[in-house]
This record gives structure tokens, C-alpha cells and sequence, in this order.
């Protein structure tokens, strides 16, 4: 007896928060239509209405899953605006379903698009489309469609283009290199958008011994290999997982102790 096609899992991603139904009932759209589908969870928390930090946790999570899997994004302020609703197919063979704000570009991007759609066949949709749930009307349906196998050309016409969010890199000011924190994770700790390539080429061209991070003019702290290297309740700057540097509070909350949030200054200053 032959076997039944394996179905791609799906991924969700949400600032939905775990309050209320709005996870559950798109879990079951999907259950309905892809009875076999595996369910994941990236994550629910992400903050109300933040387009950027739900385009990061989706950045940092895609490639970690199996190759065919479908992500679902909703972070979408504009739901019910003129703002399209969106599927990406990519080279890499990530699929990713969600609104047309941003929210899918950085991964998108990193998986290299290769074709785009906009989600208007109203046989892949539910029947009744509220102004305010398109993650249950819209994106759930796709997505399951897209795992049991239905081509993503089939969900709506193609498009060309879609909104793009960017990240500016750290720039180089006399003898330091800025950046800004653009993510804050649950434990409070500050991300920026400094890289290591940024750090490696500042430290090179001032032969720097060491590096010392100050943050919104205030305090200076080194960077550390580890939360560990630094005393319970001290400051550290670190390359965490994200791959970005990253100020933190040993055993502690970083946001919560300097009293900062997205958008703060971070200056890197070389000590020779």
C-alpha cells in the first residue's frame, strides 16, 4: 500500500501574546485542511505591532528548520489596509506566508526569493475574510494548502516586488563605532546591530588591545565571551547568538536596569 506524501511542517510566528484563542483557532484551520501537518511554535511574544523585531526572530529562526517548511508570520498593524497578503517561495526552499509590511523580508532575503505571490484564489482562503484576523482567514489556509502540496502560483497572481525593512549597519565615527539596540530578547537583554565583521575590522584599524562598549553615554563595560565571565549583576557586552553584539546584565535585566529600549545608542571604543 503506498505510502501518504509526508506534509511540509509549518512554523508559526505572532505577536498574538498566549492570552487569548488567536493561536489556537489558527492551528485549527490548519488541522482542518493538513489533518497530518507537524506544528511548530517559533514564538507568540513578540512584542504588539513590532514589524521589526517579529522580521528579526524570523531572520534568526528559518534556516533551523527542515527544507520545505512553511512559515507563517503575523505581525500586521495594517490588517485590513491596503496591504497585500503575501506567499515567498526561495532558493533555499523555505516557504514564507504573512503580510506584505516587512515582517517576511530579511528572511525572505537571506533564503533568496524566487517567486512571490499575492493571496487572493479564494479557494485557498476561508469563505467569510474578517477585516481584523487575516491569520486565521488568510495565512492559515495557505499555509496549509502550501504543505499538503498545492503550488504557490496557485494561491494568486504573481508580483514583483514586496516592502522591504532594513537593518543600517554601525557606522564609524572618529574613534568609535556606533550602532543602536534593535531587539531586546525576553531575558532583557539589548541586540544591536554591530556585527563581528564590524568589530574585527574596527579593532584591526586601531590596533585596539581591547574593546569597551558604552551604551546611551553611560556606562563602559567590556566584552566577554560569556553571561558567566562577568560578576552576578554586572553589565557585559557580548556576540551572542544572534551573531550581533549584545549588552547584558549578569543574572539580570539589561533593558529593565539602564531603562532603554529599541533605537538606544551603542558606541564600541578601542582602549590601545
Amino acid at each position: 500500500m503506498p505510502s501518504r506524501p509526508q506534509r511540509a511542517p509549518i512554523a508559526l510566528l505572532t505577536d498574538f501574546g498566549y492570552h487569548d484563542h488567536y493561536v489556537g483557532v489558527m492551528k485549527g484551520v490548519i488541522a482542518t485542511i493538513a489533518q497530518s501537518a507537524r506544528l511548530f511554535d517559533i514564538t507568540h511574544g513578540i512584542p504588539p505591532q513590532s514589524v521589526m523585531a517579529g522580521a528579526i526572530a524570523l531572520r534568526q529562526s528559518w534556516r533551523f528548520f527542515p527544507k520545505r517548511t512553511v512559515f507563517v508570520a503575523v505581525v500586521d498593524p495594517g490588517v485590513g489596509s491596503a496591504r497585500k497578503p503575501i506567499a515567498i517561495d526561495t532558493q533555499a526552499g523555505a516557504r514564507f506566508v504573512g503580510p506584505d509590511n516587512g515582517v517576511l523580508s530579511l528572511a525572505a532575503n537571506d533564503a533568496g526569493m524566487l517567486r512571490i505571490v499575492e493571496l487572493r484564489a479564494s479557494k485557498y482562503r476561508l469563505k467569510d475574510v474578517s477585516a481584523t484576523f487575516h491569520g486565521r482567514d488568510i495565512f492559515a489556509p495557505a499555509a496549509a494548502w502550501l504543505s499538503i502540496g498545492t503550488r504557490i502560483t496557485s494561491l494568486g497572481p504573481t508580483l514583483r516586488e514586496i516592502a522591504h525593512l532594513s537593518i543600517a549597519p554601525a557606522t564609524r565615527r572618529g574613534k568609535g563605532l556606533e550602532g543602536k539596540v534593535i531587539y531586546i530578547d525576553g531575558f532583557g537583554n539589548l541586540v544591536t546591530n554591530i556585527d563581528r565583521p564590524a568589530l574585527d575590522a574596527f579593532a584591526a584599524s586601531f590596533r585596539a588591545v581591547q574593546l569597551l562598549v558604552r551604551i546611551d553615554k553611560g556606562a563602559t563595560m567590556e566584552i566577554l565571551q560569556a553571561y558567566a565571565d562577568a560578576p552576578t549583576g554586572a553589565p557585559l557586552a557580548l556576540l551572542g547568538s544572534f551573531a550581533l553584539l549584545e549588552i547584558a546584565i549578569r543574572d539580570g535585566n539589561a533593558a529593565s536596569h539602564f531603562g532603554l529600549g529599541e533605537g538606544a545608542s551603542v558606541t564600541v571604543i578601542a582602549s590601545t
